[in-house]
Order: structure tokens, then sequence, then C-alpha cells
């Protein structure tokens, strides 16, 4: 059924889910296509073509029920299960992400970090040791790893995709900047920070022409 579903339909769907989350955090029960759309600035009728694609969660009349929504997206996203995690690079975005919190409330249990580079292998990040790319092999025969973040120079990321999905990696999340490919059967989103900042400085650029300033 989800490979029928628009990819940007899937995108907006973290949105609605964190929209929901804020909405339980206020204690509301309820809310409607129609103030879902003034809160989130998206179209009601888009919203509701959205959720239908996945059947349809509200009844006419009363809207959507938070919290069983909610509970739909997360199961609709995956984030009903739980996900070991591991890092690739041990750069500050990987050391980053290794203390990032939130990862394991919400079922991302990053659990170790690799390099290549002898000046940071055995050190520690976060009290987890650096380990050697060279011992990856082995260490994923042995655990259950579902997701590899790659968080290294450019001119490593196709080498460490390609490692990865020759060790069975099914998920590769890449902040490396530059996009690196896989083959079928095996999942990839590729993040470039920039981008955001990119539009931001359009965004500022247009604000200022508007003022003259």
């Amino acid at each position: 059924m989800s490979e029928k579903i628009s990819p940007a339909v899937i995108r907006r769907l973290p949105k609605y889910y964190r929209y929901l989350e804020e909405l339980e955090s206020k204690k509301i029960d309820k809310i409607s296509s129609s103030q879902m759309s003034i809160e989130m600035g998206l179209n009601a009728s888009q919203i509701r073509r959205d959720l239908n694609c996945f059947g349809g969660f509200g009844q006419q009349g009363y809207g959507y029920s938070v919290e069983k929504l909610k509970k739909e997206i997360a199961r609709i996203l995956g984030l009903d299960q739980r996900y070991n995690v591991i890092v690739i690079g041990a750069g500050r975005i990987g050391q980053a992400l290794m203390g990032y919190k939130n990862f394991m409330l919400e079922g991302f249990n990053v659990v170790d970090i690799f390099d290549n580079d002898p000046a940071k292998v055995g050190t520690e990040v976060l009290g987890r040791e650096v380990m050697d790319v060279a011992r990856l092999s082995s260490y994923l025969e042995e655990k259950n790893i579902d997701i590899a973040i790659i968080c290294t120079p450019k001119e490593y990321a196709q080498q460490s995709a390609d490692l990865l999905v020759s060790f069975g990696i099914k998920a590769i999340w890449n902040f490396a900047p530059t996009d690196v490919a896989v083959r079928r059967g095996v999942a990839v989103e590729n993040v470039h920070l920039s981008d955001s900042l990119y539009v931001l400085s359009y965004k500022l650029k247009e604000k200022i022409k508007g003022t003259g300033i």
C-alpha cells in the first residue's frame, strides 16, 4: 500500500505527527481539519486527502481524535517500533547526533560510533568508545543494527554506504555533503543541512528587498 502513496504525502506525515504531539501536550482531545489547516498552514482538503490515503481517521461532525490519529500516524511511519542505530564518522556532526537525547525517546537507540581516523579510534564520545570501521563486519554479524548514519567527509560517503550495504544494513541516513546511491531494497535519506539555510537566506533577501533596506 505504501508504494502507491505520493512521496509528498509521506513527507508531510512527520509534520502532522509533531503537530499532534503538541496538541497532546496541551491536553487537546480532538481537532478538525479546518483548525489543523489554520494552525499548520495547510489546506484543509489537502489534510483530509493525505489522511484518506491510509483509510481516513476522522468522523464527520467530530473531527479527529488527537490520540488515535497520532497513534495511527506513528504506526504508518514505523514509530511504534524501536530501532538500533550506529554512526559512521566521529566528527562534530556524528558526535552531536550521538548526544541527541530525543532519538531514544522516539525509539531510535544510537548504540555505537565508528571512524577510520587513528586519532579518533579508541577515544570516547559520551561514554561510547569510537570503534575502528575495520571492525564493522564482525560487529554487524553480532549486533542487530537497523539504521546507519553517515557523518563522514564527502569523499568517504559513497564508500561508507557501499560498505554498510554489503554488510546487510537496510537503511541509511546520510549527513555527508553529497548524495549517496544504494541498490534497490535499501532505504536512504540524504540530508543537506545547508539546503534549509539557503532557503532562509532567500527569505531574508526578499524581506530586505521588501523593506527597501
